[in-house]
């Protein structure tokens, strides 16, 4: 017997959203995704019962990760993103044995996918809670007529974030199935775009527009402008010029590259004067895979702050500071760059020489374009976006493209001119802008793969809004592209 065979009970039992059996009218699914979009910022407000304000373990990539500390979603989507990179490097190896195209194998590998899940949220939670990630507020806890150690606490924090991730892992599924977009996609544009009217709006020390109405009124003194202290200050301190620059520049870039493409012409094998092109844009990948990426960055200095705070770490491996950052070794040498600050040696806030920051800025450069690519590619074969499963879309709708003959082989070589090197270049686009972004700093210091993501899925989420509306206005065409009645 297999492990399908073995496996199968479990896995086709496994607690699933059921599938709308028709059409989803737009207005309903606008109301999934407003609905599940306001119980996320809900259950980001709920703080854990018993645990104590501390250090965010996932720092920068919080914005990636979406969630937020101390809260009921304290682990985002990680464990989603984390299950994802194993199952796309099985299936990429083809050690899964799967085929996606048959029925009863997608069943086996979403039920998969999801026991992965809620594997990994255990897996994140425990040395959240239990090394010292999360502390109790207090060493007992009087709730009702119970009381309860410390262990206790312990076990009850950890119940929570595990449900909580419980919890994202099927707000996703709704969303997926009965809104518009993706639920990950939709947690990481919420959480972006909070960081971001915070970094530009807070009434406080750190907003944009109060910064510099304190540089204004006088109550920040810049001085000279032409000095090192005051340009400083306006690009990299309180007026935060170059962030802003970057911030836009982000902005107006991933909407470019969204829009450039490679149209190839489609026409219909028999019906005359019906023709068509399919477009392989510069992102063919989207930034999506970039999330794969940043994700096996955070696990990797997860493990680091576990080893630190567990066993103790040689000094080769890292060696850390008071604020539980690497600052040599190892995993500083494999830590992102967050901003400015992170390698700009010339300041007073770096304390490494200028070559140990170069190395650190070579190899996070590295990991992100390296990586990007690599993922891009892993990405569109198994989303079925590759030159053989797109040939196979093309010759089932009946298209073909002219001059060619109609024959899956020959649609396929086509694709192979375009497709594969495009996911490259794109990959490695994204790496490079995200790697960018961060050591220029962006408004409300979001992580750049994090910006990145938050412009490209918004960009995405306006095209398929526009598409829903225009199958809402005619029925006939939501026919031809399989929309059922």
């Amino acid at each position: 017997m297999g492990w399908k065979e073995a496996a199968e009970p479990v896995l086709t039992r496994m607690p699933t959203v059921r599938r709308p059996e028709g059409h989803v009218p737009f207005k309903r699914k606008l109301a999934w995704t407003a609905g599940i979009l306001v119980l996320y910022f809900f259950l980001t407000n709920i703080d854990l019962l018993g645990a104590a304000s501390g250090q965010d373990i996932y720092g920068q990539f919080r914005s990636v990760i979406a969630g937020s500390q101390g809260s009921l979603l304290q682990v985002g989507i990680g464990p989603i993103v984390t299950a994802s990179i194993v199952m796309q490097l099985l299936g990429g190896a083809n050690l899964l044995g799967l085929d996606t195209d048959d029925p009863r194998d997608q069943v086996l590998y979403q039920g998969l996918q999801k026991v992965l899940v809620i594997a990994m949220t255990a897996l994140t939670a425990l040395p959240m809670v239990f090394a010292g990630g999360i502390l109790p507020a207090q060493q007992s806890l009087q709730l009702g007529g119970f009381a309860f150690s410390s262990t206790e606490i312990k076990l009850l924090m950890f119940a929570q974030i595990f449900v909580g991730g419980i919890l994202i892992l099927y707000m996703d599924e709704v969303v997926s199935k009965w809104g518009i977009g993706s639920g990950i996609g939709l947690f990481i544009i919420a959480g972006v775009s909070q960081r971001l009217v915070t970094g530009f709006v807070q009434p406080a020390a750190g907003g944009f527009f109060f910064d510099w109405y304190r540089i204004i009124t006088g109550d920040i003194a810049v001085g000279s402008v032409f000095s090192s202290d005051g340009l400083n200050t306006i690009l990299l301190g309180q007026g935060d010029l170059i962030a802003l620059f970057t911030t836009l520049l982000i902005f107006g870039i991933v909407v470019y590259a969204e829009s450039v493409r490679v149209e190839i012409p489609l026409s219909h094998a028999r019906v005359k004067g019906a023709r068509g092109r399919f477009p392989v844009k510069l992102i063919y990948a989207s930034v999506l895979p970039m999330i794969l990426v940043r994700a096996l960055q955070a696990n990797l200095q997860f493990i680091g702050q576990i080893i630190e705070t567990q066993v103790g770490m040689p000094s080769v491996l890292g060696v850390y500071g008071s604020g539980g950052e690497p600052v040599s070794g190892f995993f500083y040498y494999t830590s992102p760059i967050y901003s400015p600050q992170d390698w700009m040696w010339w300041t007073a806030g770096v304390d490494q020489a200028w070559w140990m920051v170069m190395i650190r800025v070579s190899i996070d450069l590295a990991f992100m374009v390296i990586g990007g690519a690599i993922f891009a590619i892993f990405w569109v074969e198994t989303t079925d976006m590759g030159p053989d499963a797109t040939a196979q879309q093309i010759q089932n709708s009946g298209m073909q493209i002219p001059g060619f003959r109609q024959n899956v082989g020959v649609i396929e070589k086509v694709m192979e001119r375009y497709i594969p090197q495009v996911t490259v270049i794109g990959g490695a686009l994204v790496g490079l802008l995200a790697v960018w972004a961060n050591m220029l700093g962006t408004i409300g210091g979001v992580d750049g793969t994090g910006l990145l993501l938050a412009v490209s899925i918004t960009y995405k989420l306006y095209e398929e809004i526009a598409e829903e509306q225009m199958m809402e206005m005619h029925p006939m065409m939501r026919q031809m592209f399989g929309g059922g009645e």
